[in-house]
């Protein structure tokens, strides 16, 4: 089938949603589908001349299997959105109806501009159209200090279900706790749980350092390498796991290592400077990735909210014990085997106790890597790709049936 994916910033690096809508689109297209993309950025060998506002090519408004429009530029906040290496499409209607005609579905990603006149443009011209919800209002409004505003944030919501969501049969969401929030919030489409996914790799390397055991180099010069990968933002809490550190009974001997760019790396750095070992930042691919995760010793996870954390995924499937902030705005908690890889989030404290914990017991860190391991399994990205193109054949037999009916207010694995 012809598939178009809706997303204001599709080549970068930096963001989840963005990296989970790269990967969907290679495994569909390994599958056999046709995927194009409507957003504002280009390619890497292309980067930079869709910024200014013209059109990339003469011909359908499409490169590389990419329909572009211009990017939007937000006054006062487009600094902000430069460090977090996301900006907004500008909505051409014309490049947007041109894309969702080639189609044989659109399915969205974020619930902005051009996502809101595909769905609607979409729904006119009878075009079966789905829709994510990856993005949680306060991973938004934390970058202004109101992630924790209640009646802001379920403003969004409020907004976003009206004027999108509610125009939708089925929504596929990364984690049943993103669904359960949906579902308390009065979303009536079919709701789809299921998790963005791992790339193979990851899950090799894990079997790899399962079947040969490596001692970390970290460790073999009496070093503990903690990691955390994901942006430099407020809401990740990065700083949270600096502040343990320096309660640590092994703070000179740890070193920690942030995997990820954003607004907040100054701060960080300036942070950092108190501990003996300052953290290291890095921000590289896949490959180099996961050589990392296989130096590490303990991975940590302190957002306070995420709707799934793919991230945190990948390094325990290499065979990493994940400590997890324990939040009730974040589905990461679900991948914790027991209480001993949790911790009250945004308490260093307490971070550190589960720390020293680990640290203390080799042994049964060793054991719970490799449960860790097994458990990552779960998530491999070519059984996400075959669920999420059930949900899709699912939205085209309805579509063609012409079925008028109520959308089912029940999330699908009650169905």
């Amino acid at each position: 089938m012809k598939i178009l994916f809706v997303i204001d910033s599709f080549y970068t690096t930096n963001n989840g949603t963005s990296i989970s809508a790269q990967r969907y689109a290679a495994e569909l297209r390994r599958r056999g589908h046709k995927v194009r993309v409507l957003c504002w950025d280009a390619p890497q060998n292309l980067r930079g001349k869709s910024d200014s506002g013209q059109k990339l090519c003469t011909k359908d408004n499409m490169v590389d299997g990419v329909f572009h429009t211009a990017k939007f530029r937000i006054p006062f906040f487009q600094p902000l959105c430069d460090k977090h290496d996301f900006s907004f499409a500008f909505t051409d209607r014309y490049i947007v109806h041109e894309a969702c005609d080639w189609a044989d579905i659109v399915h969205i990603f974020v619930p902005f501009g051009i996502s809101w006149e595909a769905v609607h443009y979409c729904n006119r011209i009878g075009k079966p159209v789905t829709g994510a919800f990856h993005i949680q209002p306060e991973n938004m409004t934390s970058s202004v200090g109101m992630g924790k505003v209640n009646w802001f944030n379920e403003l969004f919501y409020r907004t976003w279900n009206r004027e999108i969501y509610s125009q939708l049969r089925h929504i596929h969401v990364p984690s049943y706790f993103m669904g359960r929030m949906l579902e308390e919030r009065g979303y009536t489409a079919k709701i789809h749980p299921i998790s963005n996914g791992i790339q193979e790799a990851f899950m090799e390397a894990g079997e790899r350092k399962n079947a040969n055991r490596r001692i970390c180099k970290s460790e073999k010069g009496n070093i503990f390498k903690i990691m955390m990968i994901g942006r430099l933002s407020q809401e990740k809490r990065q700083d949270v796991i600096i502040n343990a550190v320096k309660y640590s009974k092994y703070s000179n001997q740890i070193q920690l290592v942030f995997a990820g760019k954003g607004p907040e790396y100054e701060k960080y750095v300036e942070l950092g400077k108190e501990l003996k070992h300052q953290p290291q930042f890095v921000y590289v691919g896949r490959d180099e990735l996961i050589e990392h995760l296989l130096e590490t010793d303990l991975y940590v996870h302190a957002s306070d909210m995420e709707s799934e954390a793919i991230s945190c995924i990948e390094a325990f499937a290499t065979g990493l014990v994940p400590v997890i902030a324990n939040s009730h705005l974040s589905a990461t908690p679900q991948f914790a085997l027991d209480g001993r890889s949790l911790f009250i989030p945004g308490d260093p404290k307490d971070l550190a106790r589960a720390i020293d914990y680990w640290l203390d017991n080799p042994q049964e860190r060793y054991a719970m890597e490799e449960q860790y391991r097994i458990s990552g399994c779960k998530y491999s990205l070519s059984a996400s790709v075959e669920q999420f193109e059930e949900m899709l054949n699912e939205e085209i037999q309805e579509n063609v049936m012409r079925v008028t009916f109520e959308p089912v207010s029940t999330l699908s694995w009650r169905s």
